[in-house]
This record gives structure tokens, C-alpha cells and sequence, in this order.
């Protein structure tokens, strides 16, 4: 853990080991950490209530492994609004969990060059393989980040907007782009079904 002191409202606020951005506890301002540096970076956005499966400080219990849910981020795409959370495993290894319409998908991100190559050219129905597993595009749409509660291993930004991609394999692995200015980002993982997650409310 690292302390850090708010540079808005002076709180003290404890941070996870990796944690680039987060969301001041007190002030809801949100921060950039880099290189032991503070800054300020925009608004938080609004996060209006919604029932949700889990949330920041609850410990998720699923198939792929057990998850210390430390940060919410959450997307429109005109139709409605999805929730994404940031999280630790029990061996401190960072990833997504995903609640769309009572969906949930769990997903780690594929470090540097490792995603498909022609991703941004993909279209819905498209298939592909990618090391050695085939998948089909399900989906493509524009997305912006409108709210962002806690910590994050990425510097995110309220008002950010970009195109994503879900690709899906015979057997359940799901793989999803991010495209926007600057390198795309992947990720693998699996959806879950909901009434195999058990939720941990944690104090």
C-alpha cells in the first residue's frame, strides 16, 4: 500500500500496488498517480444508483478465481449503460469484471502486441482465430465513460469515447477490443453465469 494525500480536498487515501488512477474518497475528484506524483484529472462523472451483483469492496468468488473488486467504471452506448470493475486476485493480478444486463464476464487484458491484428476492420458476423481458438464478432459499437467511483491500473477518463468489439468462441471464451487514438487494447476471459458467482460483502 502507498499513502497518498488528495491535492483538492487533503484527504489521505491508501493505494493498491499498480493503481495509475482513482477517484478521491472525500471530494470525488479524480487523480492521476505516476512516478509517486498526484495531479488532478476531471470530474468523476455522475454514478446514479443501480442494483448491482457486487461493488467496490465486495470480494467476488467465480469460476476463473476470487476478485477484490477495488474499482467502478461505468459506459453508455445509447441504448442503456454497462458496469465495468477493476480488481485484484488472490495472487494480486489485475482484472475486469463486466455486468451488462445481469451478464457477467470476467477478462484480463492481452499485453502488448498479442490481440488480432485486423480487429479494426472487423464487422458483426466476421470470424476469425486467434492463437489457435476460433471466434465470431457479435458485436461493434461506440461506447463513452460517463462515471468512475475507486482505483484503476489505467488512467481512464469521464467524456472518453471509443469503439469496442466482442468476439465470441464456440466454447464461451469471449474477446474484446478497444479501439481509440493510440495502441488497441485486448481482452480474453470467459462469461459467467450469475448464479455461480458468490458475493462477499466486505466492511
Amino acid at each position: 500500500m502507498v499513502q497518498i494525500a488528495c491535492p483538492n480536498c487533503g484527504d489521505h487515501i491508501d493505494l493498491h500496488a499498480g493503481v495509475r488512477m482513482l477517484t478521491c474518497p472525500s471530494c470525488g475528484t479524480t487523480l492521476l498517480y505516476d512516478d509517486a506524483v498526484v495531479k488532478q484529472a476531471g470530474d468523476a462523472g455522475v454514478m446514479h444508483d443501480a442494483p448491482l451483483l457486487f461493488g467496490i469492496g465486495d470480494r467476488v468468488a467465480c469460476a476463473p478465481g476470487t476478485f477484490d473488486i477495488l474499482g467502478h467504471a461505468r459506459f453508455s452506448y445509447g441504448r442503456g449503460w454497462w458496469d465495468e470493475f477493476w480488481a485484484l486476485d488472490t495472487k494480486g493480478q489485475s482484472a475486469w469484471l463486466s455486468i451488462d444486463e445481469g451478464d457477467v464476464a470476467v477478462q484480463r487484458s492481452i499485453r502488448g502486441s498479442g490481440g488480432p491484428k485486423a480487429g479494426d476492420t472487423m464487422r458483426p458476423g466476421d470470424a476469425f482465430t486467434h492463437h489457435g481458438t476460433n471466434y465470431r464478432v457479435t458485436e461493434i459499437d461506440r461506447a463513452t465513460c460517463i462515471a468512475l467511483r475507486g482505483e484503476f491500473d489505467e488512467a481512464l477518463s469521464v467524456g472518453e469515447t471509443y469503439t469496442f468489439l466482442n468476439a465470441l468462441s464456440g466454447n464461451g471464451k469471449l474477446l474484446s477490443g478497444e479501439f481509440q487514438d493510440g495502441p488497441t487494447l485486448w481482452f480474453e476471459g470467459h462469461w459467467i453465469d450469475p448464479f455461480e458467482i458468490v458475493v462477499e460483502r466486505r466492511p
